[in-house]
This record gives C-alpha cells, structure tokens and sequence, in this order.
C-alpha cells in the first residue's frame, strides 16, 4: 500500500507566497518522477513542475521563475515553494509520484487528493 498526501495549501494575496508539501508513504522502493499538477473546476490537469532523473527539474513557463521545486529522496518528500503567486494560480494543486514498491516490481503512479490554492484580496 502507497499514499501519497499533500498539504499547506490555502488563501493568499496576490503577491504572497506558499509552500505545498507532499509525502508518500508506505511501501515504497525507489521514486523517480516527483511532479505538481494543478486543476481548475472544468479544466484538464496542468503540468506545473517536475523532477525525475531522465529530465532532471522542469517548470510550465507560466511559474518559471516564480515557483520552484524540491525533493528529499530520504523522506520520500516533494515540495513546491511559490512566490509571488497571482489570481491566475488559483487552483487545486495535486502531487504524482512514479513509485516502485519493491526491487522486482515496475513502476507505477500515484496521485494525491489535491490541496487547494486560492490567490485573492
């Protein structure tokens, strides 16, 4: 059994900043794609940063600059610092993660539930 949560979300002003937070836990091997997708009610998951050893650390150019991501391997954590967030970061942030469970087994995804962001005055 795999989980994977994230948290820290909430209400911010424009300009603010946040940390997103996400652990996965349980039975857990070896973890290559870390990422952070956001999503709007009615809209397709967007792909905001990612780390994984194939393409190393990526960021959607709408955040570049702004929002930067971070992983500990040793506590099977990723977190997304944001700052200067604006109205149009507004959304249902989500944590995925490649996991797999044991040396045999095969890679696999996993998804959190979302935390949410909301930039406003």
């Amino acid at each position: 059994q795999v989980q994977v949560v994230e948290s820290g979300g909430g209400l911010v002003q424009p300009g603010g900043y946040l940390r997103l937070s996400c652990t996965a836990s349980g039975n857990i091997f070896d973890i290559d794609l870390m990422a952070w997708y956001r999503q709007t009610p009615g809209h397709q998951r967007e792909l905001v940063a990612w780390n994984s050893r194939s393409s190393g650390t990526n960021y959607v150019e709408s955040v570049r600059g702004r929002f930067f991501i971070s992983r500990d391997n040793a506590k099977n954590t990723v977190d997304l610092q944001m700052n200067n967030l604006k109205s149009e970061d507004t959304a249902s942030y989500l944590c995925k993660m490649v996991i797999k469970k044991t040396d045999r087994g095969i890679y696999t995804e996993y998804w959190g539930q979302g935390t949410q962001v909301t930039v406003s005055e």
